[in-house]
């Protein structure tokens, strides 16, 4: 007899929404509250590497970079208050950024990301829409670092 085909619980998607974002910066340790979207990316670059008897390339990677971006509701100005500090200082300010999803109903556990030595690439220092629901600003950012403290464990059929 066949093995039945295995499928995954629907209460084990990852709800969205189940999510927490703390912010260590200069020793403070902040939760972003007002964060509303995060992506974290690592993009391997890679080389095309020519082998002898074969007809395609081969790929080796190289190194990587961790980039992101986040859309925050626009009621903290603490990172208007970084790129302020640059300008007069000239000093960059670097933080880490913790990201935990939990979902409760969900088989898999929580997952925690630490992304190491943030730097951002730019912020709204003002803005507002007329037409507009909520104030909000995008940031993007890059990171040197990243651990994995807490990973998501394998469903039940994975295996």
């Amino acid at each position: 007899m066949a093995d039945a085909i295995r499928t995954m619980q629907a209460r084990d998607v990852i709800s969205a929404r189940m999510a927490s974002c703390y912010v260590t910066i200069n020793g403070e340790r902040l939760l972003l509250l007002q964060a509303k979207t995060l992506e974290a990316r690592v993009e391997k670059n890679k080389v095309e590497v020519p082998i002898l008897g074969k007809s395609g390339l081969g790929h080796k990677t190289t190194n990587w970079n961790g980039t992101g971006s986040m859309t925050i509701y626009s009621n903290t100005s603490r990172f208007t208050n970084l790129v302020k500090q640059y300008k007069d200082s000239g000093e960059d300010v670097y933080f880490d950024m913790q990201v935990r999803m939990e979902d409760p109903t969900s088989n898999a556990g929580p997952q925690t990301v630490i992304l190491k030595d943030v730097n951002l690439d730019s912020a709204t220092i003002a803005a507002f829409d007329a037409d507009g629901d909520w104030a909000e600003q995008d940031i993007d950012f890059t990171f040197e670092d990243f651990e994995v403290p807490e990973a998501f464990k394998d469903l039940d059929g994975m295996a």
